[in-house]
């Protein structure tokens, strides 16, 4: 994998060995970040799911003010923390924690979020979690969720789809706060 754009544009970093996770395709992460590329500069980004951190250090080569990178499997976390080593990140913009999404969500409730990216294993999309993570939206936050194309998603209390986009058999679905 590689950095797209930005400070770091063009450095590669690893993706965990397996199948667990699943990297989100150059095609549509070139899209999320052509979508929401003027919102990073000096925003809060929340990276769940983060699998080798590819969309939070993507956000941070764009001028993300911090990133916070959440992954609960231990080998994708210890491939991020090579990927934060290979890489030359500044770690009071960058952390990354290994621990279940919904478990952080709660005892992380005061944390807000400008921007929150979820790529969860399409197998394990947990609706549940993703809505407690919506609650993390700063009043103006974007999130963005990659899901399955053909599946209907859920829209979580408080916030309303601002745009659904698919890429073949994927798809990205972009919410913000409800007025």
């Amino acid at each position: 994998m590689r950095i797209i754009s930005g400070e770091l544009k063009g450095r590669s970093f690893n993706t965990p060995k397996g199948h667990k996770t699943h990297p989100m395709g150059d095609r549509i992460k070139v899209a999320l970040f052509n979508t929401i590329a003027e919102r990073l500069p000096g925003a809060r980004v929340l990276d769940a799911y983060a699998g080798s951190g590819a969309l939070g250090f993507e956000a941070y080569s764009r001028g993300a003010e911090f990133v916070q990178l959440i992954e609960k499997d231990h080998a994708a976390f210890r491939t991020i923390q090579e990927n934060i080593g290979a890489l030359p990140l500044d770690p009071e913009r960058l952390k990354a924690t290994r621990a279940n999404c919904a478990s952080w969500a709660e005892n992380n409730g005061k944390e807000r979020f400008d921007v929150i990216l979820l790529d969860p294993p399409y197998d394990q999309l947990n609706f549940s979690t993703i809505f407690m993570l919506s609650d993390l939206l700063t009043p103006e936050g974007l999130m963005v969720l990659s899901h399955p194309g053909r599946e209907m998603v859920p829209v979580p209390d408080g916030v309303v789809v601002v745009d659904d986009r698919m890429y073949g058999d994927a798809a990205l679905s972009y919410y913000r706060k409800a007025d």
